[in-house]
């Protein structure tokens, strides 16, 4: 389980790819305090299993599901990721729950100041908007964040500058993919309701 509270910003130094799947090598720092083979490692949201570590990176296999369904078909050498290990069970619960299972990707469809905060908005598939709630959480590249409209093709966030900073949400531009996590609590109050 995650909390959407970014550790920090890791640079994918190598994608080595199969027919549909993928292995990556990620470089970092931080996430890899304490770390061992075996252990979770979220990956602009995706939860990946470390399966080698270095120094100054770790590699994780990315099955083809986990391809399809994310932004990580389109990763490459160079590119910037969100990175949080596994919250530890003494750790402060600072954002949502997060599992790092993402429902699939959106786009960003317009980025606009305002004052101090920046305005995103993601067009996102009907299965995944009707789990998107006005002041809701949603995760986007593995960042918590609170919903704060939503209509029947797109939803918006408003993000100040010390989550900019500190993700890889300043890299976004209009165009650019997004994973998407709903809300867990949401998708099994629908599972169980049905």
């Amino acid at each position: 389980m995650f909390t959407g509270l970014i550790e920090e910003v890791g640079t994918i130094q190598n994608v080595r790819r199969g027919a549909r799947s993928c292995v990556l090598t990620i470089g970092c720092k931080k996430v890899l305090e304490g770390s061992q083979i075996g252990d979770s490692i979220a990956v602009n949201g995706i939860c990946l299993t470390v399966t080698s570590l270095g120094n100054g990176f770790f590699t994780a296999d990315v099955m083809a599901e986990t391809v399809r369904r994310s932004s990580l078909k389109e990763a490459k050498s160079g590119a910037r990721v969100n990175l949080e290990r596994a919250m530890s069970a003494d750790g402060r619960f600072g954002g949502h729950i997060v599992s790092g299972h993402v429902d699939g990707c959106g786009v960003i469809t317009e980025i606009l100041p305002e004052e101090n905060a920046v305005w995103f908005t993601i067009k996102a598939d009907a299965p995944i908007l009707k789990f998107i709630v006005e002041k809701g959480s949603v995760c986007l590249d593995g960042v918590s964040l609170t919903v704060a409209e939503v209509n029947d093709v797109t939803f918006k966030v408003s993000v100040i500058p010390h989550t900019r900073q500190e993700t890889t949400l300043a890299d976004k531009k209009a165009g650019s993919c997004i994973n998407i996590e709903n809300d867990v609590i949401g998708k099994y109050v629908e599972r169980l309701l049905n």
